[in-house]
């Protein structure tokens, strides 16, 4: 089997602290399966036994957004193609069982089917770096909500004298007022000063994520700057909807075949839903909400500010479609501009004309 130059194809079955790997040949036959650490050492160690086979063709990897991210990212910095490989569906579980072993060589076979013909994202670049950061400031973001709403939820409850000495301040005046209480640390038996001992805690921590925040955002916005001038400089896009645009895509956004594949991946595509002599289309629930609610945003500043979007919605009006229609259109038609623009953005070849 050593040194053989025969073509062969890997499947990997992802967890937390192992991967178990199986290879066969373009025949369908397998060839072996194994278990490796999920480590870079165990990472060299699983693409040097599926070398051993024969010539590696193509390595099918479940979880690549999750448990399999290392694994794929050091397989594309060997230059091995990876296809993305959904788990096998419940039908399939049933008839075979499920096993690590099982669950990788159906990956393996899902590639050599061709059922599975997705290209991971790739998580080497600035992207990555741009997800890191905005999965951060989430937490932080709503880290702050809770400490605000505790906040307010222990002040409404505090003995009245200290709630009517703070309740007249605006947002940012009680947080800084309730930050500079001094409460007597003998006395924390007594509600008040045990009040303004807790009250003191929560403001403490609201400043402390609004700073953690302030600088995640200016991170986000020099790296947001960097990978996308030209995207973020169209109307209605700003750092957060550019950066979100930017992870939906990914670092290797040619892995979306078109730009009507990214308007589906964003949940924008139109989906049918006409019936006799009635035609339109509904609202689509798939794909990338969290895309599909940047799109959204974007839409409403352009439908406030952009001359073009208001003439747009005036002459759809005309023709009889709904609100909640006209900017399903346009969220589509503002996808097909945003992925043109990020293309050539992370190509480096800058920005296109508006679409």
């Amino acid at each position: 089997m050593a040194g053989s130059r025969r073509a062969v194809i890997g499947g990997v079955d992802t967890h937390r602290d192992t991967h178990h790997a199986a290879v066969i040949d373009t025949s369908g036959r397998i060839l072996g399966t194994d278990e490796f650490d999920a480590s870079e050492a165990g990472y060299r160690k699983l693409l040097a036994w599926l070398r051993r086979f024969g010539e590696l063709d193509q390595v099918g990897v479940e979880g690549t957004g999750s448990f399999g991210a290392g694994l794929c990212r050091h397989l594309l910095t060997a230059g091995v193609e990876v296809i993305e490989v959904d788990r096998p569906d419940r039908r399939t579980r049933r008839m075979r069982g499920k096993s690590d072993p099982i669950d990788a060589e159906a990956a393996a076979r899902a590639v050599l089917a061709g059922t599975a013909t997705g290209r991971p994202k790739d998580r080497r670049g600035v992207v990555e770096s741009i997800r890191a950061l905005r999965v951060a400031r989430s937490g932080a973001v709503k880290a702050q909500t809770a400490a605000i709403n505790s906040l307010k939820a222990t002040l409404t409850t505090a003995p009245a004298a200290l709630r009517e000495a703070l309740c007249a301040h605006e947002h940012s005046s009680l947080v800084a007022r309730c930050a500079a209480l001094r409460p007597d640390g003998s006395r924390l038996g007594e509600p008040v000063q045990g009040t303004k001992a807790a009250l003191r805690s929560i403001a403490g921590r609201i400043v402390a994520l609004e700073t953690e925040i302030a600088s995640l955002d200016a991170s986000l916005s020099a790296l947001v700057h960097e990978a996308a001038p030209s995207t973020i400089a169209r109307l209605g896009i700003g750092v957060e909807h550019a950066g979100q645009l930017l992870v939906t895509a990914g670092e290797n956004p040619e892995r979306v075949r078109s730009e009507a594949a990214f308007a589906r991946l964003c949940g924008v595509a139109p989906i049918p839903a006409s019936s006799g002599r009635t035609t339109r289309q509904r609202l689509n629930r798939g794909g990338d909400r969290q895309a599909n609610r940047a799109l959204h945003l974007a839409v409403i500043v352009r439908m406030r500010c952009c001359p073009r979007t208001r003439a747009y919605v005036k002459r759809r009006s005309a023709e009889g479609l709904s609100k909640p229609e006209i900017m399903r259109c346009l969220k589509r038609y503002l996808a097909r501009e945003i992925y043109h623009s990020i293309v050539l953005d992370l190509r480096g070849l800058g920005g296109i004309d508006t679409i």
